[in-house]
C-alpha cells in the first residue's frame, strides 16, 4: 500500500482552561475565544503553533534528527532538507524563480472546537506590591481573566504525504505559458528521513501542550479518543467522524475507508471494548514503517 495522506482527528478534554485568548473586553479583562453558539474554540493558527512546538521538542530528542531543526515561524529558511517548518509548514519567498519560493504547507489543522456549549467563568488576578519603598513605581494591579470550565475539544490534523521533502516546480515560457511541471526530492540521499518526518507529525498530534498561558495553566490537548487514517488518496473526510450527526454516518465513514483499503485505527481511553489511544498510535507507527510513502518524484 502507498500512503498518500494521513488524517488524525481526536477529542481532548480541557478543564478550567483559556487555551486561546480573545480580545480585551474592558481594561484588563481578558476574554476567551468563543463562537456565536457559545462554544469556545482554538484557532487554526494556534493549533499549528502548538503542533510545531511539539514537533520541535520531539525532533530535538531524536538522535536521527541531527542536522535538522524547526525554524521560528517568522524566519523560515526555505531549506526543505533541514528546516522542518519549511518542509511541513510551507513558506512564501517572493524572490525565487519558477515559483520555487512558494510552498504550500503539507500539514494543515482545523480549529479545535468544543462539542457542547461552554460554561465561562472569571478569575481574578492580583499583582501584589511587596516592595514597601515609597519611591517604587510598581503598583498593585488587578485583572480578570475568562476561562472555560470543562470542554471536550474536537480537533483534526492532516498531512499531504506526497509533499514531505518534495518541491513541486513549474516552468514557464517567454509568453508566460505553463510549459511543464516537475518534482525535486530533497531527501533522496537520506533514506528513511521521509518516514521519520511523517512519524514526527503523528507523534506531535498526541503531544499538544503549548497553548496560551501554558506556563501558568497546565492545559493539554492530548487525546482521549482518536481516529488515525493512513489513506490511499487525498481526503479529509474522516475529520468529521467525532462530530457526525449519527452513528450511521460514523459507520459509513469507516466503511468508505475500508472500501478503498485505507488503514485506520480507532482508540478510546474511555471504552474497554476497543484499543486505547496509545495502542492506536503504536499500531499506526508500525503501519507507517511497513508501508510505502507515495513519492511523486519517483512514482513507480
Amino acid at each position: 500500500m502507498k500512503i498518500k495522506s494521513i488524517t488524525v482527528t481526536l477529542l481532548a478534554p480541557m478543564n478550567d482552561h483559556a487555551a486561546n485568548r480573545g480580545e480585551k473586553l474592558l481594561g484588563n479583562a481578558s476574554s476567551i475565544k468563543r463562537r456565536r453558539d457559545g462554544r469556545v474554540y482554538i484557532s487554526g493558527q494556534m493549533q499549528r503553533h502548538v503542533l510545531f512546538s511539539a514537533i520541535e521538542r520531539i525532533n530535538e530528542d531524536d538522535p536521527n534528527g541531527i542536522g535538522t531543526y524547526v525554524a521560528n515561524s517568522d524566519g523560515t529558511s526555505a531549506d526543505v532538507k533541514t528546516d522542518l517548518r519549511s518542509d511541513l509548514g510551507g513558506y512564501l519567498h517572493t524572490n525565487k524563480e519558477n515559483y520555487s519560493g512558494r510552498r504550500t504547507a503539507p500539514v494543515s489543522a482545523t480549529p479545535a472546537v468544543a462539542l457542547d456549549t461552554s460554561e465561562i467563568s472569571r478569575d481574578l488576578l492580583v499583582r501584589l506590591k511587596m516592595n514597601e519603598n515609597k519611591e517604587s513605581e510598581s503598583k498593585q494591579a488587578l485583572a480578570t481573566n475568562e476561562f472555560s470550565e470543562s470542554d471536550l475539544m474536537n480537533m483534526s490534523f492532516h498531512l499531504d504525504v506526497s509533499a514531505v521533502g518534495i518541491t513541486k516546480l513549474f516552468e514557464y515560457g517567454g509568453n508566460e505559458s505553463h510549459l511543464s511541471t516537475s518534482y525535486s526530492d530533497h531527501l533522496a540521499d537520506k533514506p528513511g528521513e521521509r518516514h521519520r518526518r511523517v512519524k514526527l507529525f503523528l507523534e506531535a498530534t498526541r503531544s499538544m501542550t503549548d497553548y496560551a498561558n501554558q506556563a501558568r495553566n497546565a492545559t493539554t490537548g492530548e487525546p482521549q479518543k482518536v481516529l488515525i487514517v493512513l489513506d490511499t488518496k487525498m481526503s479529509r473526510k474522516a475529520s468529521r467522524y467525532f462530530i457526525a450527526s449519527s452513528d450511521v454516518e460514523k459507520e459509513r465513514i469507516l466503511e468508505e475507508l475500508k472500501n478503498r483499503e485505507a488503514i485506520f485505527f480507532l482508540g478510546d481511553d474511555t471504552d474497554a471494548s476497543v484499543i486505547s489511544v496509545d495502542e492506536a498510535y503504536r499500531r499506526a507507527f508500525d503501519a507507517i514503517s511497513a508501508n510505502e510513502l507515495y513519492n511523486p518524484a519517483s512514482p513507480s
